[in-house]
């Protein structure tokens, strides 16, 4: 094909004056030949053409032809370098553009256009040009030595620091940038000379020497220089600035290490002291965190300050976080700090908005009114040159404040340190009211649990008892563990311990419930079985006027469903004791030898879910044993409840000794934390047994003549324990009781005195009904015996035993004389 006809098909032109043209098949097959393509490969024509275009390639760009035919099919056409093979075999590197050509009789062909770029301007760069690309880039580059002395940089490397470019000849990298870690950038440009191997994307970070010291990132990229033969001559080093970046990771690293630490507990002091820890020393070298006292009592916070007001403003110190030790200055946390009015604390709070200074006046002393200790500094004793007052601000409402402060040798603050500020005390507000909140209900649930668990346990002779109650920790809030010391008749102790399921203030007010129901249950005297199946009675009836699903446990709107119970009677005159479960762990009884036993009882069920009847045991007890009745929680670790193991932890706690306070105390310290997972509830009570000279019993027959020995006997008792002055209320007791189980009973009947903190009279007989009191009129000739006994004794009442029933009156001991 004559030039002619390439120059009539070529549409475009190469942008290379003396560029080769050929044409191609679809297949990439030579169909023309021109004389400029046989000037630059040195083939003929007739050895040219149809030859494939891969035969005239070097081996490596062979392989691509077929991608690049596929590529001129899609996309129209291609250019781009490759290495042609000449006739003699030595390679050359060419320009290569490929265009379609459009045939006349309809057909197509591709024109390739290639040029030499060994005589291609723009292609093969002189040093000139190299070096005024190099030296206008915008990104700092300079050139070393293998001494790692300066022997080249570009003007922009000038913004980073060390001077201009002739002042850098002949020196080395600490000599120019002493603010930055010299040692450990020469160390990348030694291992680059060393290996060959370049580094890409080292970051430094570093300060500019200023007043104050300005911190600094940079990204830095090492590439060995060697000459013709191979041998390293220097480093050819590249600077990017990318503080920006660097800041903004910090601060974002910050924001994520602030939403992992803060509002970890839902303690207030915890929770502002987490603030000031995140904060420093990423932030500021010292922060202080101070929140209204109404806050930290949990209450809605106060009011702020009016702008205008003249008085300080009183907070409470929080949390307080500093680099250097300001003991001396700074105000504990849990001290009262007082601003005075119109210092920025102050506006701070009164307006709800932020206040940044870059500067402080030096002379200025701290913004505090003078305290006891006398504590009071200026900003330059302190060595504070910058400060950020942020408002803890939470659903509009201020809860206190958090300072930033700088020391002389950091940066001043600037507006992106007052946003990264307000972002980081909004985060914490959020906590800190959360906090406030939980503390409010959960001091309310407290109060209302503590007013309902006895303030003190009745005083008695039965047993010697302590107690020791634990609320769960903040996370899983406050449980309704309660128990309980019932004085009972004949002398004798009910000791309760229960267990409401769920936490908070509903699990304080069904406790509550329970315990009252528990004591007046108790004041009927009836046996540990029966009061439960009577208390379960209660609990289950409750939750059907609830509207509760029968047997659901612990739900809302069912108060006491699945409630634990264990319910123990002990008798010191014979030391006899029975106790009875619903759903709770049974006791452990310390023997007088420390020997630990767990009693083997039979468990029901919880209360007011349904199941099995209510089985007692009875056992007795010698003096001086230890019940420990306790709450489910006592065996527990963390979250897990294994009754074994649990009974092994508290048999080795069981067996030290002391007195019962510090005992009780101890048992609870080595079992459980200072913020269980669930509440812990441990009584103990240590058994005694009464004299003998302090009980007198009698049997008489059912006759009505004993009435009047009865009445003698009882005197003479009361003679020999000096109680004379009972005599006469004891004489009309006896004969009243007697009679009455003369007349109204069969068999045998026992008569029995009990001198403790009360006179007991005590008549058993084997009737099966229990008396009642009326109120006679004036016409009636009887019926005045009980109605007598209830006005002339402290309290009467009856019980029911396997032998019968027992008719008891108590009457209050005459106070001795000092």
């Amino acid at each position: 094909m004559g030039a002619d006809e390439v120059h009539g098909v070529a549409r475009q032109r190469f942008d290379v004056a003396d560029a080769a043209p050929l044409l191609l098949d679809p297949q990439g097959v030579v169909t023309g030949w021109t004389s400029g393509a046989r000037r630059l490969l040195a083939y003929p024509a007739s050895e040219a053409v149809g030859r494939k275009l891969a035969d005239l390639l070097a081996a490596e760009d062979a392989e691509r032809v077929p991608d690049l035919v596929e590529r001129c099919r899609r996309n129209g056409g291609w250019t781009g370098l490759l290495t042609a093979r000449r006739r003699d075999g030595q390679p050359v590197r060419v320009a290569a553009r490929i265009t379609s050509a459009e045939e006349a009789h309809g057909g197509s062909r591709w024109l390739m256009l290639l040029s030499e770029l060994a005589d291609a301007p723009g292609w093969d760069m002189s040093r000139t040009v190299l070096e005024q690309m190099a030296a206008d880039a915008p990104v700092g580059i300079a050139i070393v030595d293998t001494d790692l002395r300066f022997v080249w940089s570009n003007a922009a490397l000038e913004q980073f620091g060390g001077g201009p470019a002739p002042r850098r000849l002949g020196l080395r990298f600490a000599d120019v940038q002493p603010g930055m870690d010299a040692q450990a950038v020469e160390a990348q440009m030694r291992h680059v000379l060393e290996t060959g191997e370049s580094v890409i994307g080292y970051e430094h970070v570093g300060h500019v020497r200023s007043a104050p010291l300005r911190e600094t990132a940079h990204m830095l990229s090492f590439t060995r220089l060697e000459d013709d033969r191979g041998h390293p001559i220097g480093v050819y080093y590249t600077v990017v600035d990318m503080t920006d970046r660097h800041r903004a990771r910090q601060r974002l690293a910050l924001l994520d290490r602030a939403g992992e630490s803060i509002g970890r507990s839902l303690d207030l002091t915890r929770t502002a002291q987490e603030l000031a820890d995140v904060a420093v020393p990423g932030l500021a070298d010292f922060v202080t965190v101070d929140l209204l006292e109404s806050v930290l009592r949990g209450a809605e916070p106060a009011p702020g300050p009016l702008a205008d007001s003249e008085e300080p403003v009183e907070l409470r110190r929080a949390g307080y976080r500093s680099v250097q030790d300001l003991a001396d200055a700074v105000i504990e946390v849990g001290e009262v700090v007082a601003f005075r009015a119109g210092t920025p604390p102050f506006s701070c709070l009164a307006t709800g908005r932020s206040w940044r200074a870059e500067r402080l006046d030096p002379l200025t002393r701290d913004w505090t009114t003078d305290t006891p200790s006398g504590r009071r500094a200026t900003f330059r004793e302190l060595g504070l040159h910058s400060v950020m007052t942020v408002p803890i601000r939470s659903r509009g409402t201020t809860l206190g404040i958090t300072t930033f402060y700088r020391r002389d040798d950091r940066e001043f603050f600037d507006g992106e340190d007052l946003r990264l500020a307000e972002d980081l005390v909004a985060r914490a507000a959020v906590c800190v009211d959360n906090a406030r909140r939980y503390t409010r209900e959960r001091d309310a649930a407290l109060v209302l649990q503590r007013s309902l668990l006895p303030h003190r346990l009745p005083e008695q002779d039965a047993v010697e008892v302590a107690a020791c109650y634990r609320p769960a920790d903040e996370l899983t809030g406050l449980g309704g563990d309660w128990y309980d010391l019932i004085p009972l008749s004949g002398a004798r102790v009910a000791l309760v311990v229960g267990e409401v399921p769920g936490h908070g203030i509903d699990a304080a007010a069904a406790m509550g419930q329970l315990r009252t129901a528990v004591r007046t249950l108790a004041a009927l005297d009836l046996p540990p079985e029966e009061v439960l199946a009577h208390l379960d009675d209660l609990v289950a009836r409750s939750a059907r006027e609830e509207g509760a699903e029968p047997g659901t446990m612990g739900s809302a709107g069912t108060p006491g469903v699945g409630s634990g119970c264990l319910y123990v009677v002990y008798d010191p005159v014979d030391g006899g004791c029975s106790m009875a479960a619903a759903g709770h762990p049974a006791p452990a009884v310390v023997l007088p030898d420390r020997e630990v036993v767990f009693v083997d009882l039979p468990q029901g069920p919880p209360l007011g879910v349904g199941g099995p009847p209510f089985e007692a045991v009875e056992l007795p007890l010698a003096e001086g044993s230890t019940l420990a009745l306790h709450t489910d929680g006592l065996l527990a670790r963390g979250e897990t409840w294994a009754v074994d193991a649990g009974r092994e932890r508290l048999r080795r706690a069981l067996e030290r000794s002391g007195p019962l306070e510090s005992y009780c105390r101890s048992v609870v310290d080595a079992l459980v934390p200072a913020r269980p997972y669930d509440d812990v509830a441990l009584l103990m009570a240590r058994t005694k047994r009464l004299g003998t000279g302090q009980v007198a019993a009698w049997e008489l027959p059912s006759d009505p003549v004993v009435v009047a020995e009865a009445r003698r006997t009882a005197t003479r008792q009361l003679a020999r324990w000096g109680l004379d002055e009972l005599a006469f209320t004891t004489e009309l007791v006896v004969s009243e009781l007697v009679t009455n189980a003369i007349r109204y009973a069969s068999g045998s009947i026992r008569l029995r005195l009990i001198r403790e903190r009360a006179l007991v009279c005590e008549v058993l007989d084997g009737g099966a009904t229990a008396p009642h009191l009326r109120h006679p009129r004036t016409t009636d000739e009887g019926g005045r015996g009980l109605l007598l006994v209830s006005q002339l004794t402290q309290r009467w009442g009856t019980r029911f035993v396997p032998e019968g029933k027992i008719i008891w009156a108590e009457q209050a001991l005459p106070e001795l004389p000092d």
